[in-house]
């Protein structure tokens, strides 16, 4: 192994398309592009105007995921949280964590320790009567 990768995010393959998702999503792990060893890393699009399509939630994997365009809100537990570019949200594994896009939709970089099937999906929900944010403002 060389003592340095460089990948375009944008190269990697697209798990929620993969994985039928892609209406709501984009997600993509470098682990293996970037030839990492201990590190959890993911890129990460909201489509505008909607939600991840589950949340999850860690046993050990503390993460921190941060903004890098658009805007948004972020669940974590019971808590919805406005998030806008550069804004960092560190997250305690036991903590179900989903990220929910404006108009421009939501652009993020998940990091963290990887532990391999450390994650628990949770699928229904999780945003409870949470109204979904807007696509576009002018249409009510």
């Amino acid at each position: 192994m060389a003592d340095f990768t460089i990948t375009n995010l944008r190269e990697v393959e697209d798990f929620a398309a993969r994985h039928g998702l892609s209406e709501h999503q984009e997600a993509r792990f470098p682990r293996d592009d970037l030839e990492v060893e201990t590190l959890g890393f993911s890129h990460q699009v909201v489509k505008p105007g909607k939600r991840h399509a589950f949340a999850h939630r860690h046993k050990e994997a503390e993460e921190v995921f941060v903004v890098l365009s658009g805007s948004g809100r972020v669940k974590l537990d019971d808590e919805i949280v406005e998030v806008k570019p550069l804004d960092a949200i560190r997250v305690a594994p036991p903590v179900v964590r989903a990220f929910e896009a404006d108009a421009d939709g939501l652009e993020l970089l998940v990091f963290g320790v990887r532990h391999a099937g450390d994650a628990e999906m949770v699928q229904e929900g999780f945003w409870g009567d949470a109204q979904a944010a807007d696509p576009d403002p002018a249409a009510e």
